[in-house]
């Protein structure tokens, strides 16, 4: 699908950079409110660092992820999605 992520590379303390099957780029910016709940560790910058793709999708391990198709529309929209 269009919104299946091709990569993610880590590109600030809490920033990613991902690009999709179909071309489009953008970056994904975290907010420290952001990490709760489940994505509480994530707040460790070496946890942080340990996303990668899988079967299009961001994750991290402890079956962590980010819903593609929402990313796209955001980064479709405006260029990149502030999670907060």
């Amino acid at each position: 699908m269009k919104w299946d992520v091709a990569e993610v590379k880590v590109v600030g303390d809490f920033a990613l950079a991902v690009r999709f099957q179909d071309g489009l780029e953008g970056e994904v910016k975290f907010t420290p409110s952001f990490f709760r709940g489940v994505f509480e560790h994530l707040a460790s910058r070496q946890e942080f660092q340990k996303v990668r793709v899988v079967d299009g999708v961001v994750t991290w391990p402890g079956e962590l992820d980010l819903a593609p198709d929402a990313m796209y529309s955001e980064i479709e929209r405006s260029g990149e999605w502030l999670l907060n």
